[in-house]
């Protein structure tokens, strides 16, 4: 079978073999991209995934506020809920890279882990520019806040 592919191709003409090499050579990078670019995609995750992850994130912390802080201080309550799901949504949309995304300790990656970061330095320069009357409650807030986040990045994406 090689004699004869050897012979095949030896009896072509520069002419008529130049341009089957290089449809050959084409054909073998277009395939070779194709399959990189879907590689890169599965390691992505689509906006209406991270808008999931993120409104998740801000339910769970705004039952958290709700459960720590008085009835009377439902627009705080609103404002933990939305920033945090705010900040678990812009991280993980701005960061949505396979690089990222990819587990480097087995089941975490590392927008697993600063998704979180960025929930904790929303809700604290939300609670420094409110001046908020009960700091204690919302430390415990914040910290379930953060824990939320990390678990929802975890789980769902």
């Amino acid at each position: 079978m090689a004699q004869l592919i050897d012979q095949t191709t030896h009896d072509l003409t520069p002419e008529v073999w130049a341009p089957l090499k290089r449809a050959m050579h084409d054909a073998r990078r277009d395939r070779v991209m194709s399959s990189t670019i879907l590689a890169a995609a599965a390691d992505t995750f689509s906006a209406g995934h991270i808008a999931l992850t993120g409104a998740i994130t801000g339910v769970l912390a705004l039952i958290a506020a709700a459960w720590r802080l008085p009835r009377r201080a439902w627009p705080d309550t609103m404002a933990i809920g939305v920033l945090a799901g705010v900040s678990v949504f812009l991280w993980r949309i701005s960061a949505n890279m396979p690089q990222l995304n990819s587990d480097g300790l087995p089941g975490f990656s590392a927008n697993d882990w600063l998704a979180p970061v960025l929930t904790y330095v929303f809700l604290t320069l939300y609670a420094d520019l409110r001046s908020l009357s009960n700091q204690p409650r919302f430390r415990h807030i914040r910290a379930l806040a953060v824990v939320a986040s990390l678990a929802v990045n975890v789980i769902t994406i």
